[in-house]
């Protein structure tokens, strides 16, 4: 057996990435990893094979990030189809039922997707990477199991709808805006309006437009941001200190207290509550550091390479 190549010297940081509809975030992954020549990398949070928009990646040390960039709020575009149910909650599954829509005026279609806001109790769609006895959900059902995932609580701050359109005397088409918490799905979102309005719901289109920070107006796609990278920086890559310093308040740090971190060493506390990018004063990010009592110590390193 030929011994692995080693990992290409490339500088750590985020690739913003613009997904194309049809391709995993695994797909997207692995992509990277060739443009790149580097095995660590990383995504922040799948998307839906039929979802486009933002995919959050990190490339070597900035995977450490990845578990603390996915759990901001995201804001999504969506078209939800009222007239047809399918078994995957989305244009890519069997349609299970079709009713009409004919009676439904506008101001019950905005009614009823103003319910699917706040807190809510969701149930995630049996076709869904949540894992049940350590197996995706998605895998039971395409072997043929009967799935019932528990509820989950989310929060959608907020659904504004941008567009109530007929294609046929049977069908709605609403086109949304929604900000969310992490893990929401927006496919039950249409499944469970369309529920409420006794016609059935799903998803027929689906754009990831911000995820915390990070806009898909800095995205490329995926080769784009890794030549990004490759080059020392434009649309699509984010350095590893800029990339923290989005996410996390900035505390600026001494050369001493830089290098007590490089060795896990506690310094004093500030008193700011929650994580900050501990940055020297040549812009390079050593930890992500937290107070506990009178001193802040390091929660991730990202000693010299």
């Amino acid at each position: 057996m030929s011994p692995r190549r080693p990992d290409a010297d490339v500088p750590p940081g985020l690739l913003l990435v613009d997904k194309a509809g049809g391709m995993t975030s695994h797909d997207v992954v692995a992509r990277a990893r060739r443009v790149l020549s580097v095995r660590k990398v990383g995504h922040a949070g799948t998307l839906d094979p039929m979802a486009t928009g933002l995919l959050v990646l990190g490339v070597g040390a900035a995977t450490r990030l990845l578990g603390h960039v996915g759990g901001h709020d995201k804001t999504y575009e969506a078209t939800i189809r009222l007239g047809q149910s399918t078994v995957t909650d989305d244009r890519e599954g069997e349609v299970l039922t079709t009713t009409s829509t004919s009676h439904l005026d506008d101001d019950a279609i905005r009614s009823a997707l103003a319910a699917q806001t706040g807190p809510l109790q969701q149930v995630p769609s049996a076709v869904s990477a949540v894992k049940v006895d350590g197996r995706r959900s998605y895998d039971r059902v395409r072997a043929g199991e009967a799935v019932e995932l528990a509820p989950r609580s989310v929060t959608v701050h907020a659904l504004d709808v941008h567009r109530i359109d007929r294609p046929g005397p049977d069908l709605v088409d609403v086109d949304v805006t929604v900000r969310c918490t992490a893990g929401t799905y927006i496919r039950a979102i249409a499944r469970d309006a369309g529920a409420a309005l006794g016609v059935g719901g799903h998803l027929t289109a689906l754009r990831r437009i911000a995820s915390g920070p990070f806009g898909v107006d800095r995205a490329a796609p995926v080769e784009e941001a890794g030549a990004a990278l490759l080059a020392g920086g434009s649309r699509g890559f984010l350095g590893l200190t800029e990339a923290a310093t989005l996410v996390f308040p900035t505390r600026s740090v001494t050369d001493e207290e830089a290098r007590a971190l490089t060795y896990g060493q506690r310094i004093p506390a500030t008193g700011a509550p929650g994580l900050h990018a501990a940055v020297d004063p040549g812009g390079r990010l050593f930890a992500l550091v937290e107070d506990a009592g009178p001193s802040a110590r390091v929660t991730v390193g990202f000693p010299p390479s």
